[in-house]
């Protein structure tokens, strides 16, 4: 069971300013992994995993925009004009040759898988979680992994609206059950990591303003969320890991 110890009511002030082939023989005592992030004001070099729509492109580009390094994990190209910081892995998460290649040097991970609009039954996180566990057992990798899942998954979906809870039982099952599942296994390892549950996702612009709650209450009110506003807190949680080892739901102000 989920046991969440505080509130934390978060806003943001705005800023001034609005990857090569591997093979399955990767040698992975050979991999180059960062162990801390050196600070919340240095150029990071931060991982995306599912990073060509969604919140994981808003990632993308919120990270370039706060002058970072990103590198991305996806099967699909990545949309955007100006890549100079930016290096684009093709590939399967669930690959582990792939998965190695686009960590090295990483100072955080960020994962944002997802299946699109497909409501079929998925292992797509489950396998991921298995294999980024593993992963981080044979390398000890001492970096932030913020995991995207949604409100709704775990101990959440005790919480959301009657409307939101039918449209979870009826359309979503199969894929809230797997990210349920993903979160159990990241979560009883000893990763750094943070999950973060977004309420109904909205395409706006970015506002910095949002409300983040560290404890399931009744009332608790998880509404629309824009993936911009995530992408910013995904990027803030990378540079200042401030929430670690928590559960995070994520709504508008």
């Amino acid at each position: 069971m989920e046991l969440l110890v505080h509130v934390t009511r978060y806003t943001t002030n705005k800023t001034s300013a609005n990857l090569m082939g591997c093979s399955p023989s990767t040698d992975i005592s050979k991999l180059a992994i960062s162990s801390k992030p050196e600070s919340k004001k240095s150029k990071m070099n931060i991982t995306v995993i599912g990073a060509s729509a969604g919140i994981g492109l808003e990632t993308v580009k919120r990270g370039l925009n706060r002058n970072h390094s990103i590198t991305t994990l996806s099967r699909s190209e990545i949309d955007i004009v100006d890549k100079k910081s930016l290096k684009v892995i093709l590939g399967d998460a669930t690959n582990k040759a792939d998965l190695l290649k686009s960590i090295q040097n990483a100072d955080a991970l960020i994962i944002t898988l997802g299946t699109g609009k497909n409501m079929k039954a998925t292992t797509l996180f489950s396998d991921f979680a298995k294999l980024i566990v593993e992963i981080h057992r044979e390398n000890k990798i001492d970096i932030p992994f913020i995991f995207v899942t949604g409100f709704g998954a775990g101990e959440s979906k005790y919480y959301v609206p009657w409307i939101v809870k039918m449209f979870l039982k009826y359309l979503l099952k199969d894929v809230y059950a797997d990210k349920t599942i993903m979160e159990e296994i990241v979560t009883n390892t000893d990763m750094n990591w943070t999950v973060v549950r977004p309420g109904r996702l909205l395409d706006k612009e970015l506002t910095e303003k949002y409300r983040i709650e560290n404890k399931l209450f009744k009332g608790i009110n998880i509404g629309g969320i824009n993936r911009a506003d995530v992408a910013d807190f995904l990027i803030k949680q990378a540079e200042k890991h401030t929430e670690f080892k928590k559960y995070i739901a994520i709504s508008e102000k």
